[in-house]
């Protein structure tokens, strides 16, 4: 116990030493500590230090400390990540439980701050790649131990054991099958653009099985909600595809033949999802954003975080039982109380009020519309140094699509996971935005010289 104590502290003091000379590396290890919580992991050093907290401050303090500031450039997402963190505060002030709305405020206003941090450090493509790189590798501590897992045991729904008994964070079955499901883009084009680990047949071997790792989370964790990102996923990749006739038939076929070697539970609990009234938790998910719905017809403004914990309701259940009888359907009443929101719209709806949720979803959209616009104004570039900006964009468009669709069905609004794929889609727009402008001077510049030269 006291030799994993010892490998985290040995790992953390390595990083942050390096750090000094490098200071990025920072940011590499509070995006580890965000993503894999190894103090989630220690038996105990690592529970009594804040540890994010620190990882934070050494990243800022080496910044604002060291690192160039030249090229840095504001954007207004992140004036809306600000907006939305003034808010989150008031909400908390004025919350209806202040107890536990200060606990949640406690992590979240630094998962949003990251995300108006991040991309003032991602002022190069190696930056960029890199902070890229280190949410797939520390995402893929978690995956990889699950999908072995999942390959040699077959897991279940609450039984897959991801490395801890808290399933709080990344490792709550449904959110780490989602973001599985939304790195696999990213995965994808680092096996083909990648050069911090130049796309050789080993790296590209890693990718392909770390790839297969995340398809094979949903089935571990039994997660409905992976199963939706890996459809998603697939009309993604099939709608970008020059061979859609060829290749939609392959995925059909590919899903077919896997359907026998699946778990028995993981095909019941799927099928759940076409009747919701048949599964408890299902029908609970309904009734609490039918409340929330109601919630904030009187409190427009929101009940501050945690405030699903005054929700009551009744509904009815059904399930089919069978007996010797014959095949029924038994329908039962059900009271339930304090139950969380299982969806990222409606947390942010019922926590933020409606101008909490149009900010968050302002901050969305845009994040969206601009990746588009880079997608669609670089697909045609294919200079050796413009040729990975399209086919990123997509891979952050993809990925981002797919976070957002599972977030439907899990409440994950303020995950630091999802603030950093948002700071990298703000950081891929901000340099690009500068290399343009800087071509742009630069060729100014060069006309301004010939036409000296022409008058003299």
């Amino acid at each position: 116990m006291a030799m994993r104590d010892l490998f985290f502290i040995a790992f953390l003091g390595l990083f942050g030493l390096m750090g000094l000379r490098r200071p990025f590396l920072l940011v590499a290890v509070y995006a580890y500590i965000d993503i894999v919580s190894p103090q989630r992991l220690s038996y105990f050093l690592l529970n009594s230090i804040p540890i994010s907290a620190i990882a934070f401050a050494m990243m800022v303090g080496a910044w604002l400390l060291v690192d160039d500031k030249k090229d840095c450039r504001f954007s207004a997402r992140q004036g809306l990540m600000l907006l939305l963190l003034a808010w989150c505060g008031y909400t908390t002030l004025t919350a209806d439980f202040p107890v536990e709305a200060l606990t949640k405020w406690n992590w979240v206003w630094k998962a949003i701050i990251a995300g108006v941090f991040l991309p003032l450090v991602l002022r190069t493509r190696l930056r960029i790649e890199a902070l890229a790189l280190f949410m797939v590798l520390c995402a893929s501590t978690i995956i990889i131990n699950g999908g072995m897992k999942t390959a040699l045991s077959g897991g279940g729904y609450g039984v897959l054991n991801l490395m801890v008994e808290n399933n709080s964070g990344l490792y709550e079955g449904s959110i780490i099958s989602c973001v599985a499901i939304s790195l696999i883009p990213l995965i994808l084009w680092l096996s083909k653009h990648g050069t911090v680990f130049p796309p050789d047949w080993k790296v590209k071997t890693f990718c392909y099985c770390l790839c297969l790792a995340c398809l094979l989370m949903p089935v571990g964790t039994e997660a409905r909600t992976g199963l939706v990102c890996i459809v998603i996923l697939a009309g993604l990749m099939l709608m970008r595809s020059k061979r859609k006739f060829v290749y939609g038939p392959l995925m059909l076929l590919a899903a077919l033949i896997s359907i026998p070697f699946l778990p028995a539970s993981f095909t019941q609990r799927m099928q759940t999802i076409e009747n919701h009234q048949g599964d408890e938790s299902a029908s609970t998910r309904v009734a609490v954003w039918m409340w929330t719905l109601d919630y904030v017809k009187e409190h427009p403004g929101g009940g501050g975080f945690d405030n699903y914990l005054q929700n009551s309701f009744t509904y009815f259940a059904q399930s089919t039982v069978t007996d010797g009888g014959g095949t029924r359907v038994e329908r039962r009443l059900v009271t339930d109380r304090g139950r969380a929101y299982h969806s990222a719209y409606f947390e942010l709806l019922g926590e933020q009020g409606y101008f909490g949720f149009a900010v968050w979803a302002l901050l969305h959209l845009i994040c969206f519309i601009r990746t588009e616009a880079i997608r669609r104004a670089y697909r045609k570039r294919d200079g050796s140094d413009e040729a990975w900006v399209a086919p990123f964009a997509l891979a952050l468009q993809q990925g981002h699509i797919i976070y957002m669709i599972g977030s439907l069905f899990v409440g994950i609004a303020y995950q630091p996971f999802i603030f950093m794929m948002l700071a990298l889609q703000i950081g891929l727009d901000t340099y690009l935005t500068r290399k343009r402008k800087t071509a742009a001077k630069q060729q100014l510049d060069r006309a301004i010289a010939l036409g000296n030269g022409a008058i003299a």
